[in-house]
């Protein structure tokens, strides 16, 4: 790959239109201070590529064999755990499946759905604004979720808050058809995705594991294959 190549696909990426109001007060801030000359110009402007930075979309190469469930947001897999599910997404209420990844302020915060199906639930709870690294910030803290009921089952997907994190958007509606890997929301500033699976499911991620949504493959429900065992190091 060129250089130019690869300018192209680590920094001239696309910006989702959710930041666009971001991305211009930041920047109207700093030409301000630039006009002035003051020497707050400079953080502003750094201040102004990370929010650009922050909104960044860029394209993903989803795998979409039936039975795979992917990733739904970057970062880092921080639970592997079963949980009983939030009631509202109507999921029952034994403990089930469940893959929490964290965001930091650095990922790419565009949500993906993990597995095609129909959105059967939507449900939008206000709440605190706990670190979501943490386990109880799937009941307390802020959070919108939906039920996707595909051919392997019924999934919930909820997008929770984090302590910066204070507004979460979604682009979709109860009865929407979705497609593995489609755009369904983001949050902005730092937060948590928690995916729960059907009763039995394996998942074939391990916790501290890097994901990219819209292709990390998180289950197959295709395959017998138990939990991986990993190594870390």
């Amino acid at each position: 790959m060129s250089i130019l190549d690869s300018v192209k696909t680590t920094v001239l990426v696309p910006i989702h239109r959710e930041g666009y109001p971001f991305i211009g007060i930041a920047a109207v801030g700093t030409l301000l201070l630039v006009w002035w000359g003051a020497w707050l110009a400079w953080p502003m402007l750094a201040l102004t590529v990370w929010v650009i930075f922050f909104f960044r979309d860029p394209v993903r190469v989803t795998p979409v064999r039936d039975g795979l469930v992917i990733a739904p947001a970057d970062g880092r897999v921080s639970l592997v755990t079963n949980a009983v599910p939030p009631l509202e997404l109507g999921l029952g209420e034994a403990a089930l499946p469940r893959v929490s990844i964290f965001m930091s302020v650095f990922d790419c915060h565009v949500n993906r759905a993990p597995i095609a199906g129909k959105i059967t639930a939507m449900a939008y709870r206000p709440g605190k604004f706990l670190n979501a690294d943490l386990d109880k910030a799937s009941e307390d803290n802020e959070r919108n979720g939906l039920t996707i009921k595909s051919s392997w089952g019924a999934f919930g997907v909820v997008q929770i808050a984090g302590l910066v994190a204070r507004r979460i958007v979604w682009w979709v509606e109860q009865g929407h058809q979705i497609g593995t890997g489609e755009r369904f929301g983001m949050i902005r500033f730092g937060s948590r995705v928690d995916v729960y699976f059907p009763e039995g499911t394996k998942p074939l991620v391990s916790e501290g594991q890097k994901s990219v949504a819209g292709e990390t493959v998180l289950a197959d429900m295709a395959s017998k294959e138990g939990a991986r065992v990993v190594r870390i190091g």
